[in-house]
């Protein structure tokens, strides 16, 4: 596959995620869905290294990367699904919202504390090295993860083992409201590799294509025994960190950030080669459209909802009395 093949298959997924992710916001503020955390202008540091993966690889997101899953193959049914929490939802709506996956697809869901996965992330791709298996791990974060425990025990671990991993973090410079210059002292989160042995890198999170050569090598480097390696995506949140966040409050830059649109930018650089236009443009936005709005139809209308005895399956292989007496109480309820 040709490099302008490649974005502009990148492309189709950032515009799918950009409509999806408008239409999710808009039922959430209708009160149709929970609370949503949502991604627009971000997706031009999540889908290109995504499609850096191969089959056998592994994903482990936190909760701002919709377009992550869509490349990795996830369904926009089953994306919605797990917003409703219905019967079709592979999580059976046990989940906190965001936290899509597949287990077929080697998508592992999000973990609510932050940066709680990144350890596992670790244990994964070392686990692969060992069984010398041809699997590689991204995982991404975001900038305010970079202040959890979890996520100096994830690099330690990484560098010591050499693990087949990349850390793709999110700078958007907000942890909700708390900007970068008070979640680190260093002049950048990608220098923080440089402590546990391996490399970082920063690149600019709106440009899809730099985002997408500096994975590739990442993933290359990682498959050829080089270890792991920290990619600080310089991206911006164009909306609030969640449906529970009011931005306006705490930051005032929000008009300038069409600048900054990934979305935009990747559609410039490819009309400029020639291989889009806006007949292309018009024709596959318009088939988005048609294809979300009739997979919401179909997953905010499917009934029975899970029955809530199911909070109590998938955790022991026989369940201990107490559990059976909550569950049976619950069950008279």
């Amino acid at each position: 596959m040709s490099e302008n093949s490649e974005l502009l298959e990148i492309y189709r997924i950032m515009l799918l995620a950009r409509i999806l992710d408008k239409k999710i916001l808009s039922i959430q503020r209708q009160g149709r869905i929970g609370p949503y955390v949502p991604c627009m202008g971000e997706e031009g540091a999540v889908v290109p290294s995504t499609f850096s993966l191969e089959k056998n690889d592994w994903l482990f997101s936190s909760y701002r990367e919709l377009g992550a899953h869509l490349a990795r193959g996830i369904s926009v049914d089953l994306i919605l699904a797990q917003l409703f929490g219905n019967s079709q939802d592979l999580s059976k709506g046990r989940q906190m919202s965001n936290s899509w996956g597949s287990k077929v697809l080697n998508d592992v869901p999000t973990a609510a504390p932050i940066g709680a996965y990144l350890p596992v992330a670790v244990g994964v791709a070392t686990a692969a090295k060992l069984r010398k298996q041809e699997s590689c791990v991204l995982a991404f974060l975001g900038d305010g993860a970079t202040s959890a425990s979890d996520f100096h025990v994830a690099m330690n671990f990484a560098g010591v083992n050499k693990a087949p991993i990349v850390f793709l973090c999110r700078n958007n410079g907000w942890a909700i409201s708390l900007p970068v210059t008070k979640q680190t002292a260093s002049e950048s989160i990608a220098v923080k590799a440089k402590a546990y042995g391996f490399e970082g890198l920063q690149v600019d999170g709106s440009d899809a294509l730099a985002v997408y050569l500096a994975s590739k090598k990442a993933f290359e480097k990682a498959r050829q025994g080089g270890g792991p390696t920290l990619i600080e995506a310089l991206t911006y949140r164009a909306g609030p960190h969640s449906t529970a966040d009011d931005p306006k409050r705490y930051r005032t830059d929000e008009a300038s950030w069409e600048e900054k649109d990934p979305v935009n930018r990747l559609r410039q650089s490819l009309v400029s080669k020639g291989v889009w236009n806006e007949e292309n443009e018009t024709r596959l936005s318009k088939e988005y459209e048609t294809l979300v709005s009739e997979s919401l139809a179909r997953q905010e209308a499917i009934r029975p909802l899970p029955p809530k005895e199911l909070i109590f399956e998938d955790v022991y292989s026989e369940m201990p009395w107490n559990l059976k007496e909550q569950s049976d109480d619950m069950l008279l309820e």
